[in-house]
């Protein structure tokens, strides 16, 4: 392993691919520190163009992203008490009042570098556990391999946010999206319709795109929030008190991270989680605290920081040991991993360990340089905060539109791309949490293939296992926790209360789109009885269970009194009239205001498809970019062509003159044939 370890650091350290892990982290900190972006969008941004990269490349370049996100997430926390990313919610309590008070730099100082202890601490609890996970994976079969992936789905929807049920739901549909297409072991076409594009299945990355980039982009227009200037980080001696700071608190920094490394690793906690646990944890235990802590405390910076870095670690290691994601983020990357041909498990701990070990050097790497830069450079990252929406979402809408057409380089990519983000707007309004389902698409393969194997070659014994009671049990214990502690709190808050806790049924748009993942589920299981049983097995059993959540969903949301009216009922309160939560995310707008903003931006994404098909890919992205500046966002002439045409140029001249992206075909090339002829023009 010892030799192994420096063969990978041999790896990462070659010039070409360390450049590539530097040039995720620069990625990856200019994405912290906009608020409503972070690494779940980035690595569906960055994912289809790592496709021609080697394997090891292209985890380095992700995990080099995805390791210094929850680094620059801080500048917008203490600068202008707004989260970068969720992981950095708890630095806003004691980062932003030290801010006030003129000690942003040293906010900074402590911020980075606890950061970066906190990552290598992370970098090296993967490392260890490699040795000791190794002899426990290799004792596993596919029946054990299955019921990891059952429970790593169960955790992450009944941890979605308050909404277990839902978040079951979500990674329910999630799963029979994955079994689209050809069916492998009897060759029959699920789902397909007669399309050849659908014959493979979705690809990853438009799903991907569509639920989670489209959606935020979109909240983002429609918002047009801007942030207050960034104050001046003063100079680097502030900045050594911080560091300072962090040092003299060195044991904090290593309950910090220890805690989210361990956390990290376990599914379906997440970030949002554990910088909170971290924070509490030294409100309790350090001296003094809970006088000083939320005033501006710098041991409340150190303590959230050091635990969201040292999480990245943690996550990797459920994905890599168990192909289990630990986050939303890590089952992007496990797609990364399938998409390269890298089956997480055994094979990553015995003839695949120089990948492993590769990502416990770039995870460290990153953390370093993410740290350096970041002290350097504070105040330009706080600048990319500071940019317009209505300049920012044109330019990152035209990658999010180019990178989906890199899922399979076809014209379904980019319907694939606008369903699922209409989609994920919509399920992100009605409160459905969204990374169940991809992880249930991620995992689907997985769970088909475990399941298959274990169903032919240990009939229904494989139930009997060991391994596999003790997690179904667990499995059972967690899904069945969070809908009993809702009964008991319905029935408790029910003898407060007068009249009748069931209301005659009532259509709202809540109970609406309740009945239509339920209708969805209904009759995938009615088509799907008349397959072969290696075809039905999987969407059978799906269906089955999509069928219980979303239809305990539709009678809650039509029958039970709401929370709001007694304090009890469904995960989202059933007010009479449309329940579609438009305001939540744009604070004093007006319903009117945000129902014409939201149709103006998917106008906007539906007239650069439309473009698309008539004049090609890369010609509609100019128009679009155009036009979305001028009209839209009313910039002036003179900024609209310096914005638009620079940001083409450099989209023409990276797809078109040095990755030879094959475009899709266009109207305008059947009308004019002699524009396919000229080399540096055959964009249609």
């Amino acid at each position: 392993m010892l030799e192994m370890a420096f063969s990978a650091a041999a790896i990462v350290f070659d010039p070409a691919r360390l450049s590539f892990v530097a040039l995720g982290v620069l990625i990856g900190l200019s994405l912290g520190v906009i608020p409503g972006l972070g690494g779940l969008v980035g690595l569906s941004l960055l994912l289809p163009f790592t496709f021609n990269m080697d394997p090891l490349t292209a985890l380095a370049f992700l995990v080099g992203l995805q390791a210094v996100v929850v680094t620059s997430d801080t500048i917008p926390a203490v600068l202008f008490g707004v989260p970068g990313t969720v992981g950095s919610a708890a630095t806003i309590l004691d980062g932003h009042p030290m801010a006030k008070q003129g000690l942003a730099a040293r906010a900074f100082g402590a911020a980075f570098s606890a950061s970066v202890f906190g990552g290598l601490l992370g970098a090296l609890f993967l490392a260890f556990s490699i040795p000791i996970l190794r002899p426990v994976i290799l004792s596993f079969g596919s029946p054990e391999l299955l019921v990891f992936c059952i429970f790593g789905l169960s955790l992450v929807g009944v941890l979605s946010g308050g909404a277990p049920i839902k978040g079951l739901a979500a990674a329910a549909i999630g799963l029979m999206v994955a079994t689209i297409g050809e069916e492998p072991n009897t060759a029959r076409e699920r789902w397909t319709f007669g399309s050849l594009y659908l014959l493979d299945g979705i690809p990853i990355v438009p799903v991907a795109l569509g639920l989670f980039a489209i959606p935020e982009i979109a909240d983002m227009a429609i918002a047009r929030r801007s942030f207050a200037p960034g104050a001046d980080l003063g100079n680097r001696w502030e900045q050594l008190k911080g560091v300072r700071d962090t040092l003299s608190k060195f044991f904090l920094v290593i309950r910090g991270s220890g805690i989210g490394a361990v956390l990290g690793a376990v599914p379906g906690i997440g970030a949002s989680v554990i910088d909170w646990i971290a924070y509490g944890h030294a409100l309790r235990t350090e001296k003094g605290a809970s006088e000083s802590f939320g005033k501006g405390d710098v041991r409340g910076v150190i303590a959230s920081e050091s635990s969201n870095n040292a999480k990245e670690g943690g996550a990797l290691v459920s994905t890599i040991a168990f192909g289990v994601p630990a986050t939303a983020s890590m089952a992007l990357l496990l797609g990364a991993f399938l998409i390269h041909g890298l089956v997480p498990g055994p094979d990553m701990l015995t003839t695949r360990l120089d990948v492993t070990y590769t990502l416990v050097w770039t995870v460290a790497i990153a953390n370093i340089l993410g740290s350096g830069i970041c002290f350097m450079f504070a105040n330009h990252l706080a600048a990319i905060a500071r940019i317009r929406v209505g300049i920012l979402a044109p330019v990152v809408l035209s990658i999010t539109f180019i990178g989906a057409f890199q899922g399979s380089r076809q014209w379904g990519d980019l319907i694939a791309l606008a369903i699922f983000g209409l989609l994920g707007w919509v399920m992100k309004r009605f409160g459905w949490p969204r990374p169940p389902l991809l992880l249930g698409l991620v995992l689907g393969g997985l769970v088909e293939r475990y399941m298959f194997i274990s169903m032919q070659r240990y009939g229904s014994d494989w139930l009997t296992r060991p391994i596999v009671l003790v997690m179904l049990a667990v499995t059972l214990y967690g899904v069945l926790r969070p809908l009993l502690k809702a009964l008991f709190a319905r029935r408790k808050a029910a003898k407060k209360v007068t009249g009748p806790q069931f209301q005659s049924g009532h259509l709202s748009s809540d109970t609406l789109f309740n009945g239509l993942v339920f209708l969805f589920f209904g009759v995938c299981f009615l088509v799907s009885k008349e397959w072969e049983f290696g075809a039905r097995l999987v969407p059978q059993v799906v269906s089955f269970a999509g069928l219980a959540f979303s239809g305990w969903q539709f009678f809650a949301s039509a029958f039970i009194r709401s929370s709001h009216e007694t304090g009890v009922g469904p995960e989202t309160p059933t007010h009479d009239g449309p329940q579609l939560d438009l305001k939540s995310d744009f604070g004093n707008l007006s319903r009117s205001e945000i129902v014409e903003r939201s149709v103006r931006y998917f106008s906007w994404c539906l007239f650069c498809l439309v473009m698309m098909r008539v004049v090609g890919l890369l010609p509609a992205i100019f128009l679009f970019l155009f036009g979305y500046l001028r009209f839209e966002a009313r910039e002036s002439w003179t900024k609209t062509w310096a914005i638009a045409l620079p940001v083409w140029l450099v989209c023409y001249v990276l797809f078109h003159q040095i990755l030879h992206v094959p475009w899709p075909a266009a109207l305008i090339g059947g009308w004019f044939p002699r524009l396919r002829e000229i080399a540096w023009m055959n964009l249609f």
